[in-house]
């Protein structure tokens, strides 16, 4: 039987593979992602009877977690690799503001939802609100800038042509972040869980080390180690076969030797994987070793992407989203459509843009692995009470994201950019 098992697995990890390698020349530029074909491929292959195990992500939530988290941190590398702007107040207001304005907005409202209209238990209703806080880096591909060097010679010029498709940038640079700052927000919801709704009980510890601390320690390894890895990275050209064969690599183990280091120093290594990638690629913006930088890091992203979609599927296949009840269903659509735009124009309001251009942005809050690493992560250091409800929520948010923005993503940031 674990024969047969092994061998129906590489069957399903070679269809997963081929589809991640083919399928990109077939739905570029079409109303549909790849997260969508690779959710379905799950929950087709997990509810045949071919002898695939039950995936639960509450039995399972430690390998949920490892498996999202470096699914994550793959995309933060990629993504910030991918940003030409230079790290700035005005060059990235976008940012700021979907960080500092839309992001707690988005978590407070989600987090009220799930407290006074599905019944949730506080504890648990933060750790919803934080759950959703991140936007993905992974699922957003469509939505994302493309390659790096695009624009570079109007970088800092916001009347250029390289400033054209601001919607792209800002949810670009605002999933390389949020996916850190949510940390401090489920670990909130951890330490109500573990000592009590008042503040007295946590709010000083939480303040300096969830939020100061490790956020402050996340970023300064982040830019010292991005440095030190760009400076290696460009020293020498690959001047041999074997060292071309494998140029490139280099982004892969930047990741995670700028994540490990910083979560042993007890930072927040998303937050350090993203700004030593944004370092990375400003430390040689002109270089073409940049673009096999991006290769790399783009491969390993869509395969970790397309492997833990086929999970989710496989999740859904067994049952995931069977503790749905109407009141849950109803909170997962007020998320996607109400919750994050709402919280996105209010982020935006006196932003220099088109309207079209931030209610583009708002409504893009593409939600997927982030959410799946930070509730697992949750669940597995705190008790929770409803761990099968606030699974089901999550995961419906998921499908409506992927589906609903998957459909959109390609005609109306074509749409935005013309």
């Amino acid at each position: 039987m674990a024969l047969e098992l092994y061998d129906v697995l590489l069957v399903l990890f070679g269809i997963v593979l081929f589809a991640v390698a083919v399928l990109p020349r077939f739905v570029a530029d079409r109303a549909i992602s790849l997260p969508m074909f690779f959710v379905s491929v799950g929950i087709l292959a997990f509810g045949l009877p071919i002898g695939l195990p039950t995936l639960d992500p509450l039995e399972q939530g430690h390998l949920t977690e490892r498996l999202a988290e470096i699914g994550v941190i793959v995309a933060l590398m990629g993504v910030g690799l991918k940003l030409d702007r230079v790290p700035g107040l005005r060059a990235w207001a976008s940012t700021w503001r979907l960080l500092a304005i839309t992001m707690p907005l988005s978590i407070a409202g989600a987090a009220l939802l799930g407290w006074a209209y599905v019944g949730l238990f506080v504890p648990t209703a933060v750790l919803l609100g934080a759950c959703i806080a991140p936007t993905d880096p992974v699922l957003a591909s469509e939505v994302q800038v493309k390659d790096p060097g695009e624009g570079i010679e109007a970088e800092d010029d916001p009347e250029s042509d390289g400033w054209a498709n601001e919607v792209r940038f800002a949810l670009s640079s605002e999933a390389g972040l949020n996916d850190g700052l949510a940390f401090p927000f489920t670990n909130l919801a951890i330490a109500i869980a573990l000592v009590g709704v008042a503040p007295g009980n946590w709010i000083g510890e939480w303040l300096l080390i969830d939020v100061g601390y490790r956020i402050a320690v996340g970023t300064l390894f982040g830019l010292v180690l991005g440095r030190v890895t760009a400076w290696a990275v460009f020293l020498t050209n690959p001047g041999t076969q074997i060292a071309r064969s494998v140029q490139g690599l280099e982004a892969i183990a930047g990741t995670l030797f700028v994540y490990g280091l910083t979560e042993l120093a007890g930072g927040y290594g998303f937050i350090a994987v993203f700004v030593a990638a944004v370092a990375i690629r400003d430390y040689e913006r002109s270089h073409d070793y940049n673009e096999s930088l991006h290769e790399i890091s783009e491969l390993a992203e869509q395969t970790m992407m397309a492997v833990i979609m086929v999970f989710f599927g496989g999740a859904i296949a067994g049952g995931l989203l069977s503790a749905l009840t109407l009141e849950a269903l109803v909170a997962a659509v007020a998320i996607v459509f109400v919750v994050r735009p709402a919280a996105g124009i209010a982020g935006l309001l006196g932003f220099d843009r088109e309207w079209s251009d931030r209610g583009a942005i708002a409504f893009f809050g593409i939600r997927g692995i982030g959410s799946f690493y930070y509730l697992a992560h949750g669940l597995n250091e705190g008790a929770f009470a409803e761990a099968d409800l606030l699974w089901a929520i999550v995961g419906a948010v998921v499908v409506i994201s992927i589906v609903v923005h998957g459909v959109t993503a390609t005609p109306v940031i074509d749409r935005v950019s013309g």
